[in-house]
Order: C-alpha cells, then structure tokens, then sequence
C-alpha cells in the first residue's frame, strides 16, 4: 500500500493541484473577458454606488427574506453548518496546513484537533442532510442535475475518507490516508467544472446582480 500512498500524494496531487488552479483561472478569466451588454439607458438618480450596491446584495443574500424564512429554515441553517464546518476541516486541521504550506509557502496556527473533528463530523452528517433533502423535496429534485449530486456526493467523500483515516478506522492508516487523498484529488478536478465552482462565483454574481438593480432603480 505504500506504492498507492505515494502514488496519491506525488502524481495524483500534483495533477489535480494543477488541474484545479488553471481551471479556476480559466473560469473566472472568461467570465471577466466575456463581451458586457451595453446599456443604453441612463442610471436612475440617487442610486447606491457600484461598490455599494454589490456589497449590499452579497450580505442581502445570505439571509433569506422573512417570506420565505420559515419554508427555507432548514437549508438556511443546514447550509451555514456545512459551509462553516468545511471551512474549519480544511483550513484548522494541522495535517492539511501543512498542506497549504508546502503550496503556499507560509501557514498559520491550527485548532485543536477534537475540536477539528467535531466540526467535521458536523460537516459530514450537514452535507448527507442536504443531499437527502435534494432527493425528497419534489421540487428540488425536480430542479436537480446530475451536477448537483456529483458535487454533493464529491465533497462528502473527503470529509468521510478524513474522518475514517483520522479515527483509524476499516483499513490500515497508510491505506485510508491514500483513498482520503485521491478522494481529494477527484474533488479539486471535478472543482472549476462544476457547480463546486460557485465557491469562486458567487460573491461575483450576487455583486454584479445588486449592481445592475441599483442602476435600474430597484430596491431589494
């Protein structure tokens, strides 16, 4: 198993690194670069500034309006829980800064590690929730792609095959470590091709939608 191991962290990373990081760029270089539509009309008077307006929309938007607060309760909270908690298993873990490090080449303090785990048995059981209430609400399984599942089921294999290799649980730990990696290394390809990429996308969206109603006069 060490030949796996060492596959996983030498090739499989290095390929899905460099996947993921021109991958990104190329998504967001040609979204920048895409021809703007030019409007004609002139901005309503007394309207926010652009900087104004596209902050105000991204914080506007991370709380649903009070119509739809209580129907949209639990993918309101559930969504926070994941996001949160993802973002404490990535980034506090000392194990994946030391990650970062060796790409970065500068880290940071990490967590406690019970308190790193917590956060990502939290992530775990929010992120199968989700996915359990995208194939039980009609509608939104309606609405749903195969997209949708894929990066659904792509970010819970991480935190899974993590949790598993942490707790040494079901196979040797050399062996765990690896399937954790390559899950990982399928995460960052599948990454800018996805709906995985509104990561990048969705400050940029939200700012350049509250940008065009506030030209337009609209308040939200």
């Amino acid at each position: 198993m060490s030949d796996l191991l060492d596959f996983a962290r030498g090739p499989a990373l290095q390929v899905s690194v460099m996947i993921f990081i021109f991958g990104v760029l190329y998504r967001l270089i040609s979204l920048f670069l895409t021809p703007k539509n030019f409007i004609a009309s002139p901005a309503r008077e007394n309207v926010k500034g652009a900087f104004g307006a596209g902050v105000g929309e991204i914080v506007r938007r991370m709380i649903p309006d009070k119509e739809y607060m209580r129907k949209e309760m639990f993918a309101f909270l559930n969504g926070w829980a994941f996001h949160i908690g993802l973002a404490i298993t990535v980034f506090g873990l000392a194990g994946h800064i030391m990650f970062f490090k060796k790409i970065l080449g500068f880290g940071w303090w990490n967590l406690p590690s019970n308190f790193v785990m917590l956060a990502g048995v939290i992530t775990l059981f929010s992120l199968i929730a989700s996915l359990a209430h995208r194939l039980t609400d009609p509608v939104l399984r309606k609405l749903s792609t195969l997209d949708d599942y894929l990066s659904g089921g792509l970010t819970v294999l991480p935190v899974a095959t993590g949790l598993l290799a942490t707790m040494h649980l079901g196979l040797r730990y050399e062996t765990l470590i690896a399937i954790h990696i390559l899950s990982v290394c399928i995460f960052l390809i599948y990454f800018p091709f996805g709906k995985l990429m509104h990561a990048f996308l969705v400050f940029v969206t939200r700012a350049k939608t509250g940008v065009e109603m506030a030209r337009k006069g609209v308040k939200l």
